[in-house]
């Protein structure tokens, strides 16, 4: 009789009755390929991973016990912030970002404090035993109750953590991971699921923390399915420039906690660094006396982060001038800038503009329109802003200035950190008291907060 086989796409995983030359879901061509419908040893390999748990069982709800989730320290107070609150012992999370941007490194980092406390084992499919012992040493990290193994079959792993029992298992990477049973390379779709679905049965069946490296691709995104980041319980990104010191660590999914925190590393040559202060960061070699430049003040999670936004309006030559937006989201500066033409009277239609937050943070609050607003008007007249102002507010497409949320936190963080004007919506909930030495700015409209700033 002859195996039933189906087709599916290695960039995205959809599946498809037959096989097509473009992708039906991502588009891509070349990338349908065929697999056997139902691999042999799925379920046994399976069954191996729970470590032979019972059939489930189902139950009321009610008559479930509850039970406060258990959460621990990593050692490190930026990873613990962007996890909301330390890991969740039982967890599965998958750590991605680009090549050689700081993943391992960091993982290998928290066991020199998690293995304190509890038995930890560091599984490398990239590195031999040799190389992870060299790292280790660089890294100032020891431990009695850290393991190693250089490994990338999914069953012999799955036996080490039946022999050891580790309370913490560290996977790296899981595109170097493979079931032999099934016939796809390393790396595959298949593959990625298939290992990816033991990791988590072993997280929920026997309490077992995992933390997973996964690469991206060339988009940006975790490498393999996107069913994959659906499977964990909490993604994480890390990114930044290797040409920069600094790094960002977001959480793109959580199911323990928000997805709008951050946390923010500084590379050295023995391992990553915590920034407990990421504005001043982002502020430091902020030119003086430069126009088109204008500080934000956003916030990341419970946190308030300041940022420099950077603009360059230039005479354009071409009928159709170029726009750029680097780190702000594009659709939301063309829409400040036909606001500003538009409200304020500048012609940018004319000019080419570049727009550019410093440090590689995202701005997506609306919350730094009115800082953006400001930086473009600054370039545009070739007037400076003082260095010590800032601004928040969102703006409207009539111009006008609206509210923002947590106004008070933030005006406390611009002045400590040596601010002493800020202008703000004069819209605003509740009773708003400034902090000592900090005036504010009070405005309607972009063209009130434009003159005040730069006398237009």
């Amino acid at each position: 009789m002859k195996e039933k086989t189906i087709f599916f796409c290695t960039e995205c995983g959809n599946e498809t009755p037959k096989w097509a030359g473009k992708c039906p879901a991502c588009g891509a061509w070349n990338t349908i390929v065929e697999r056997p419908s139902a691999p042999k040893g799925r379920s046994t390999k399976r069954e191996e991973g729970r470590g032979g748990h019972p059939a489930p069982r189902v139950q009321r709800l009610s008559d479930v016990e509850g039970r406060d989730e258990i959460r621990f320290s990593t050692g490190m107070g930026e990873l613990d912030r962007v996890l909301g609150g330390g890991a969740v012992t039982g967890s599965l999370v998958l750590v991605g970002g680009a090549p050689g941007i700081g993943k391992s490194t960091l993982m290998l980092q928290i066991c020199g404090t998690l293995c304190a406390s509890s038995k930890v084992l560091y599984v490398s499919g990239e590195e031999s035993v040799g190389q992870l012992k060299l790292r280790a040493q660089r890294l100032k990290v020891t431990g009695d109750q850290l393991y190693i193994l250089s490994e990338t079959g999914l069953e012999d792993v799955l036996e080490a953590v039946r022999a050891e029992s580790p309370d913490i298992l560290i996977v790296d990477s899981i595109q170097t991971l493979y079931n032999p049973s099934l016939d796809t390379p390393p790396g595959s779709v298949g593959q990625v699921k298939d290992c990816t679905l033991a990791l988590m049965d072993l997280a929920k069946h026997q309490g077992v923390t995992v933390f997973v490296i996964g690469h991206v691709n060339k988009e940006g995104n975790i490498a393999g399915p996107k069913v994959l980041e659906h499977m964990v319980d909490c993604v994480l990104y890390f990114e930044g420039d290797q040409h920069n010191t600094y790094r960002i660590l977001r959480a793109a999914k959580n199911r323990f906690g928000a997805t709008n925190e951050i946390g923010v590393f500084e590379m050295q040559n023995d391992g990553l660094y915590e920034v407990e202060n990421p504005s001043r960061m982002l502020l430091s070699g902020r030119p003086e006396g430069a126009s088109g430049t204008c500080v934000a003040c956003v916030m990341e999670g419970a946190r308030p982060v300041l940022a420099e936004i950077q603009a360059l309006v230039a005479p354009s030559s071409f009928s159709a001038p170029r726009r750029t937006s680097n780190g702000f989201d594009f659709n939301r500066s063309a829409m400040l800038m036909a606001v500003l033409e538009k409200r304020g009277g500048f012609k940018l239609s004319t000019c080419d503009v570049y727009l550019n937050i410093i440090g590689g943070l995202t701005l997506d609050e609306p919350a730094a329109d009115l800082a953006a607003i400001l930086a473009l008007a600054s370039s545009y007249l070739d007037r400076s802003i003082d260095n010590d102002l800032a601004a928040i507010g969102e703006v409207g497409l009539t111009g006008e200035l609206r509210a923002v949320n947590h106004l008070d936190q933030r005006l406390s963080e611009v002045r400590r950190l040596g601010f002493t004007k800020c202008v703000i919506p004069k819209r605003h909930s509740g009773k708003l008291v400034a902090p000592d030495g900090l005036t504010l700015i009070q405005a309607n409209h972009i063209g009130e907060a434009i003159r005040a700033v730069l006398g237009k």
